[in-house]
Order: C-alpha cells, then sequence, then structure tokens
C-alpha cells in the first residue's frame, strides 16, 4: 500500500499545473492533501478528475484558508475529523481514517506564524494533539502524516543557526513538540530508513530557495513502532512541483 502526503498549498491552484499527471504517476493508494485552502464543494470539483478514489474533505471554518483532503481507493471502515477539541477544531486540520490493521491521520499543524504570535498556541496544540494519538493508538496502530511545520533537528533545514528560536517551524517549543512525539514511541520513519540523508520537503517560494536547495524537512510520517517492521521504505518525492512543498511517500505491506 503507497500512502502519499502532500501540502499543495491551494488545492484550485496546482490542479492548474501538473497535479493530475503528478498524481497518475506516483499512483497512491491513499493521498493525503493540507492546506487545501478551500471549502469541501472547490475541493470537490478541483479532485473530480481522480478517478477510483473514496474522497473525505475536512474546510476550515474560514474561508480560503488551511484544510485538509484524503483520498482512498480502498473504503475505510470510518473516516472522523479533527480530535475533538473546540479551541482546535474549526480550522479543517486533521482527519481520521480507520483501516483494519491501523489509523492513518492526515494532518496540517498550525504554523507559529509571523513574530511566533502563535507560538503558544502551537504548544497547546502539539500536547492535544498527541493525547488524541495515544488515545486512538490504545485502539490500534496510527500512521500520522502531514505539514508539521518544524524541522527536526539541524539536518533537517539548510540554515539552522540563522532560524534558531527566531523563524516558526525552528523554535525549541517546537522542537520539543516534535521531541516529545517520539518519546511517547512515535517513529520519523524518513529518518529511521536514511538517519544521515540531507532532504527537504518545503522551500520557500523566495530568493531562488528550491533552486539553490535552500529548504526544510516539515513533512513527515510518524508510525507507531508496532507497525515499523511492516514498512517497506520512506521516500521524499521532490522531483514533483507545483507547490512550495513537495510529496512524501511510505509504502507499508498488508
Amino acid at each position: 500500500m503507497k500512502i502519499i502526503s502532500w501540502n499543495v498549498n491551494g488545492i484550485r491552484a496546482i490542479v492548474k499545473k501538473d497535479f493530475y499527471r503528478s498524481i497518475e504517476k506516483i499512483a497512491p493508494d491513499i493521498l493525503c492533501l493540507q492546506e487545501t485552502k478551500a471549502q469541501d464543494e472547490e475541493v470537490i470539483t478541483a479532485l473530480s478528475p481522480l478517478n477510483g478514489y473514496h474522497n473525505n474533505y475536512n474546510a476550515a471554518d474560514r474561508k480560503g484558508y488551511s484544510g485538509t483532503a484524503l483520498l482512498s481507493k480502498e473504503l475505510p471502515v470510518k473516516v472522523t475529523q479533527d480530535m475533538g477539541v473546540a479551541e482546535h477544531d474549526t480550522e479543517g486540520r486533521i482527519q481520521c481514517a480507520e483501516y483494519e490493521s491501523f489509523y492513518l491521520v492526515n494532518v496540517y499543524v498550525p504554523n507559529s506564524g509571523q513574530q511566533l504570535l502563535r507560538l503558544d498556541y502551537r504548544k497547546t496544540w502539539d500536547a492535544d494533539f498527541l493525547m488524541y494519538l495515544k488515545d486512538l493508538e490504545k485502539t490500534k496502530p496510527v500512521i500520522v502524516c502531514g505539514d508539521f511545520n518544524v524541522a527536526h533537528r539541524a539536518i533537517d533545514l539548510k540554515n539552522d543557526k540563522a532560524n534558531y528560536n527566531k523563524t516558526a517551524g525552528y523554535t525549541q517549543i517546537e522542537i520539543d513538540g516534535m521531541d516529545n512525539f517520539l518519546s511517547a514511541g512515535f517513529v520519523d520513519s524518513f529518518r529511521h530508513f536514511h538517519p544521515e540523508k540531507v532532504a527537504y520537503t518545503y522551500w520557500s517560494y523566495r530568493f531562488k530557495a528550491r533552486e539553490r536547495n535552500t529548504g526544510w524537512r516539515i513533512d513527515y510520517f510518524l508510525v507507531s513502532n508496532s507497525l515499523v517492521d511492516r514498512i517497506s521504505s520512506v521516500e521524499i518525492l521532490s522531483e514533483y512541483y507545483g507547490s512550495d512543498h513537495c510529496p512524501i511517500s511510505l509504502n507499508i505491506e498488508p
């Protein structure tokens, strides 16, 4: 089973590029999208050319903001939205698809923002999201994928010293949040397979960042430890364009 996660930075924008061709070539069994920036009916229209999937959407209350979509060839047992915490559940950031042997959570973690104005909120969100994941894990193992908006270690961004504690996505509070996920038993699957590989998933549109490979690895597949032996590969698909993020891929044996 091939699972793809991709922050598309606006579904209506990316489908005007080579998105459909890219998805046809990648051929995911499950496709998790973040930052759709559209209401459900707009996402339905944008994704209508993709055939053979069961589609689920979670739009933010605020139009043109955030939002997630989950497309699956296999019909999930059940799909639920959000984490059940009112403070967090208006921005369309979480979808959970239940399959026979695991839960798959599609997530778009809040950005701490300019001047780190949402950093305190982000700390609360990370703690509540971890509780939500651990509650799921009581029933069956969990795969959580998406844009976590944090580079975990110096290897995960080009200019670590210049950004540390100054830029959203590389503050100690956010790093601690990722540490907490891993300490709680989740595995950063890309680092498990590629412990020393320098690879990024996000590049700013400014300063020719992608051309110069001045990037960040902020998109992840975190998996319950019990699933690691079933995973055959985890890759960053940087050859695919259309967004300021590239897709990431996880293959898991049934």
